[in-house]
C-alpha cells in the first residue's frame, strides 16, 4: 500500500492537503493511477471496519514461547486473567467479508485482541452445583478436577467442610477450570 500526503502550508497552517492511497502495489505505478482517499467519504479505511465486517482468526497459541512472540509480533504466551490489566494484548490476522467495500488492504493485522479462550464454563452453573451438590464434587467434575473431585466424592465433600470451601474458593475466584479458560460472562 503506497500512501502519500502533499500538503501546502502558509503560515504554519495547512491550507490545502491531499491523500493519495494506492488500493495494491501494482496500481501505485504512476501517480495518475491511485485513487484520491477522501475522508469525509462513505468509505472508509480497511483498518477502521467494525469486527462484525471482518472475519479473523483466532489468537494464536504460542505456549509461553515469549522468544517467538518477540520475533512475529503476535501471539499469546498466556492465556485470561481476573483483571483488565492482566490480559496480554495481540494482534490477529483479519480479513474483510466479502461485498464490503474500503480503502487499504482487505487483509491486515488488528491489535489490542485479548488473549482469551472460552471453553463452556458458567460460573453461575458452576455455583449452582456447588451450593447443590458440592458434597459430592459435581462443581469439580464440571471444572475439569477430576482427582480431587473423586477425593471430595469418596468423603462427602470432607464431611461438609470441604464443600463449604470450595463454595468460598469458587466466590472469590480461586476456584478456576482446570484448563486455564475463562468463564463464559454470558448465556
Amino acid at each position: 500500500m503506497n500512501l502519500s500526503i502533499i500538503c501546502f502550508v502558509f503560515l504554519g497552517f495547512c491550507i490545502l492537503c491531499q491523500v493519495k492511497l494506492c488500493l495494491q502495489e501494482d496500481e501505485c505505478s504512476g501517480k495518475n493511477n491511485c485513487l484520491k482517499y477522501k475522508p469525509y467519504s462513505p468509505l472508509v479505511r480497511c483498518e477502521y471496519l467494525p469486527i462484525e465486517f471482518l472475519q479473523c482468526d483466532e489468537p494464536e497459541d504460542l505456549k509461553g514461547n515469549e522468544t517467538l512472540r518477540n520475533e512475529q509480533g503476535h501471539g499469546c504466551t498466556k492465556w485470561g486473567g481476573e483483571r483488565y490489566e492482566e490480559v496480554q494484548m495481540t494482534s490477529v490476522k483479519c480479513t474483510v467479508l466479502e461485498g464490503i467495500d474500503c480503502y487499504g488492504n482487505k487483509t491486515f493485522y488488528r491489535g489490542r485482541v485479548p488473549c482469551i479462550k472460552y471453553t463452556r464454563h458458567y460460573f453461575v452453573t458452576t455455583l449452582i452445583y456447588s451450593v447443590l451438590l458440592g458434597f459430592l464434587g459435581m462443581d469439580r467434575f464440571c471444572l475439569g478436577h477430576t482427582g480431587t473431585a473423586v477425593g471430595k466424592l469418596l468423603t462427602l465433600g470432607g464431611v461438609g467442610i470441604w464443600w463449604i470451601v470450595d463454595i468460598i474458593l469458587l466466590v472469590r475466584g480461586v476456584l478456576i477450570p482446570e484448563d486455564g479458560s475463562n468463564w463464559i460472562p454470558y448465556y
